[in-house]
């Protein structure tokens, strides 16, 4: 069942991440999030367990365009000419993440409009960019269009991103 056909709680969501930690456990790895709309969601459910540091290195919480270019490098020029929910600048975004967490071994990042407002014919509200990279592999990009409430759209992006990491993490 993909993130789109599910039904969405906190408990999805957390159960989500403890798998993903059980995973990064596993395969001895280490994962940092860059987010936009779900404004650290992610990272706050990897937490939420006792213990999870042995495999969280952190999360970026980047909502300006600012805080992208600044923190984690993302050029002026690709948001400029795609914007910030794009393949191109998630991408750049879980780059950046890597980049700046050297022991993580991969890395998720999330753009979206989760409204209520700010959607456009090119970008309704719900559509949500992801990217995860892999320390020495290629990154992978990903677009969702979720449906419901600010709170929906984040929570679905949220359990996306879960699944995305552990596609990854094989």
């Amino acid at each position: 069942m993909s993130a789109a056909d599910a039904s969405f709680s906190e408990f999805s969501v957390l159960a989500a991440a403890e798998r993903t930690l059980s995973r990064l456990r596993q395969v001895k790895g280490h994962v940092v999030t860059a987010e936009s709309c779900t404004g650290g969601l992610v990272a706050a459910m990897l937490t939420h367990f006792p213990g999870s540091s042995d495999v969280t290195e952190g999360g970026f919480v980047t909502y300006s365009n600012t805080m992208k270019q600044k923190v984690l490098g993302v050029p002026a020029k690709v948001l400029e000419k795609h914007g910030a929910v794009s393949a191109q600048t998630v991408e750049k975004m879980a780059e950046g993440a890597l980049k700046a967490s050297p022991v993580a071994s991969v890395s998720v990042a999330i753009s979206g409009i989760a409204g209520p407002d700010g959607g456009t014919a090119e970008k309704p509200i719900g559509l949500v960019w992801f990217a995860t990279a892999v320390r020495n592999d290629a990154v992978i990009s990903d677009k969702q269009v979720f449906s419901g409430s600010r709170e929906d759209v984040r929570a679905q992006a949220a359990l996306h991103a879960f699944e995305l990491i552990l596609q990854r993490l094989g």
